[in-house]
């Protein structure tokens, strides 16, 4: 029988300091450490487990390589128009523009491409569909509302840390993120951080939360940005002080083309500034899934647009 995680690699140290929102993580073993792959061959019934466990599962090459790689050139193709690339390189590398793009002109393509056929058959794949199909013992509904970010390498952007469910309590919590990078994404490229052992932190920060907002009105509780939570519903942009205060550490990974992280909806994580050697962006999607026979936030149902406060 297949053993339930790939073999562990020693906890990596980053060739440079990892940085989030202008903080240096710490590179001491009891701060920083490895994010544990899974393979996912080992079937369904043990990566819930895992799941349940950990608050994720990282499954290496779930998805088809050269498919998520030509889907990331398609994207790239496009908003290359819009100033975003190196000119004349190869869209797939996705190397950066040296000269500002057109802000504007790239977020409307972006928009474009979110509404797109092909992104809808990207985060709809068949062995994607099955599998959460057979994760959440049921049919499985993919909200409309769905994700893709680029950042750009010299740029400060990074996402402060936080849990997907300050963000969709208009529904059922029995909620499962992908989050899916599109393109291989070591470490330097900031793909997302992981706050290890943090699904328990979630579940306490969302019952005193709770606790909290009794005279709150039933729009005002289920928006992120209630007087309740800080900073617009992030738990924190020091990532540093948040696994010193959790004696935790933050998980972090070289992903590939083809890996599909899942996490709960009470897992806190973050990204750090994409400090790319070799100026290429950062591609990914993040997506979620329930049951359908469970409550689903109606907030949900829309394209996701830039500042629709979700």
């Amino acid at each position: 029988m297949s053993s339930p995680v790939l073999e562990r690699k020693e906890d990596q140290v980053p060739a440079a300091d990892l940085v989030a929102n202008g903080k240096i993580l710490s590179t001491a073993a009891n701060r920083l450490g490895g994010l544990v792959p899974t393979d996912p061959s080992i079937g369904v019934e043990a990566i819930r487990r895992l799941y349940h466990e950990n608050g994720y599962v990282w499954l290496k090459r779930f998805l088809d390589p050269e498919a998520v790689n030509a889907f990331r050139s398609w994207v790239f193709a496009h908003l290359a128009r819009g100033g975003l690339l190196e000119a004349g390189s190869d869209p797939v590398l996705g190397r950066s523009s040296k000269t500002g793009p057109d802000k504007g002109q790239v977020d409307r393509i972006l928009m474009s491409l979110v509404r797109s056929v092909a992104f809808e058959g990207f985060c709809a794949q068949p062995r994607l569909a099955r599998f959460m199909d057979e994760f959440l013992s049921g049919i499985s509904y993919l909200h409309k509302r769905k994700i893709m970010r680029f950042t750009q390498p010299g740029t400060t952007t990074a996402t402060p840390a936080h849990y997907d469910l300050v963000y969709l309590r208009g529904g059922t919590t029995r909620l499962v993120t992908a989050w899916i990078p599109i393109g291989d994404t070591p470490v330097d490229m900031g793909g997302l951080v992981y706050l290890e052992g943090s699904h328990a932190i979630g579940v306490r920060m969302e019952e005193e939360f709770a606790r909290k907002s009794r005279d709150l009105s039933a729009e005002e509780r289920v928006s992120a940005f209630n007087r309740n939570m800080t900073e617009g519903g992030w738990v924190s942009k020091d990532l540093p002080d948040m696994a010193e205060r959790f004696d935790t550490r933050w998980l972090i990974a070289d992903y590939e083309a083809g890996d599909v992280v899942l996490h709960s909806p009470y897992m806190i994580h973050a990204s750090t500034t994409n400090q790319s050697a070799s100026n290429r962006i950062r591609l990914s999607t993040d997506i979620r899934y329930q049951n359908v026979d469970d409550e689903i936030d109606a907030r949900w149902g829309n394209h996701w647009s830039l500042g629709d406060m979700l």
